[in-house]
């Protein structure tokens, strides 16, 4: 029923809100956390259920189970030493002979392995170069060839140091039996490097030995023979050696 006088009412007004208004109404907020940490005790609170804290912190085994034992890790056996390994040189292996001729003694390579022919050709060219030097072209041997290694095994030692004293100590015997002598003549490879104590280099050249004295290195005669070349060298060094013998006759 309308009023008299009254002002006309707005039908507007008697709308509902809109949404947007509504949610601009001021709410109340929640404590912060940090105003809730303040308000709480400083003890920490008891669990609400300590007996299931209680049961985390311990492990109860299953039925049936067996507890596990922690296994050791195996220590490692100590590692042997090592030894170092001995190198075997295999022994040297020549045929040596040994002759006096006048004031020198000759310690000759065998190229066949056996002693001398009178028609070999190596001794041939021994004969000739005993001529060339004033020497008595017929040497006389003096004991058995010595055969290097003395044994075919076992358990000596065979080696090259080994060869080199026992072909010195021979030498030296001999000499000591056969009286002075002016010049030894190592004749061959084996001779100049076992009772020389020297090389091929060594060749045409006088060595000094100790305790067989003054030595003179020839290459070996079926060398001279395969390559003749070498006999001028020879010649030449033959000519200044020549003086030890001439001068002791």
């Amino acid at each position: 029923m309308d009023l008299p006088f009254a002002a006309p009412s707005r039908p507007e007004l008697l709308a509902p809100l809109p949404v947007e208004e509504l949610e601009d109404t001021p709410t109340v907020a929640a404590p912060s956390a940090a105003v809730a940490s303040t308000a709480a005790p400083a003890a920490a609170p008891a669990d609400a259920n300590p007996t299931a804290s209680l049961r985390a912190r311990i492990e109860v085994p299953r039925p049936g189970s067996a507890p596990r034992l922690a296994v050791q890790p195996e220590a490692e056996p100590e590692a042997e030493p090592v030894q170092a390994k001995v190198e075997l040189v295999p022994p040297p292996r020549f045929s040596l002979q040994l002759l006096r001729a006048g004031s020198c003694l000759l310690l000759v390579e065998l190229p066949t392995g056996e002693p001398f022919q009178s028609r070999d050709p190596a001794y041939l060219l021994l004969k000739d170069l005993l001529r060339a030097a004033g020497l008595p072209d017929s040497p006389q041997i003096l004991g058995e060839p010595v055969r290097w290694p003395l044994l075919a095994g076992g358990s000596l030692d065979q080696g090259p140091d080994a060869a080199r004293d026992f072909l010195q100590g021979f030498v030296g015997a001999r000499l000591e039996e056969s009286g002075a002598c002016a010049c030894l003549w190592l004749v061959g490879l084996p001779a100049v490097r076992f009772a020389g104590e020297a090389d091929a280099g060594a060749y045409n050249r006088e060595l000094q030995v100790e305790g067989l004295g003054a030595a003179w290195a020839l290459p070996g005669l079926e060398l001279l023979m395969d390559e003749p070349e070498r006999k001028g060298e020879l010649w030449h060094a033959m000519r200044r050696v020549m003086r030890r013998w001439k001068n002791a006759e």
